[in-house]
């Protein structure tokens, strides 16, 4: 029982890879990375588990790779630096949160890209 919730948790921090589908694929509004074409409702929980999990990994990578930029856009040693109102304006977000992506930006930075340890 212990192997198998270990394997699991292994599985689990392992995203499954993120494959590009054929053009005329994605020109079909229902197709979805071959999930339609499953017929067994246990391994479509399992793929659709290892996407949804590969998705939260790119996504919170590429919040990572943001907040860098938007931390490097701030930076008042440069000569063309933009306010946090333009780099709010220009990634679509409020003064706030870009106030709080820089600052995360500049951690992650200082953490030579990496995300700070909880």
């Amino acid at each position: 029982m212990a192997e198998s919730a270990e394997r699991d948790v292994r599985r689990r921090l392992r995203p499954a890879p993120l494959v590009f589908e054929p053009a005329e694929a994605t020109a079909d509004p229902e197709h979805f990375f071959d999930l339609e074409s499953l017929e067994d409702p246990r391994e479509l929980l399992a793929r659709a588990t290892e996407l949804t999990l590969a998705f939260r990994a790119a996504a919170d990578r590429a919040t990572e790779f943001q907040a860098m930029a938007a931390a490097q856009l701030a930076d008042p040693r440069r000569f063309d630096r933009l306010t946090v109102a333009d780099v709010a304006d220009r990634a679509q977000w409020t003064e706030d949160y870009a106030r709080k992506m820089i600052e995360f930006g500049h951690d992650l930075i200082r953490a030579n890209g990496r995300p700070p340890e909880d």
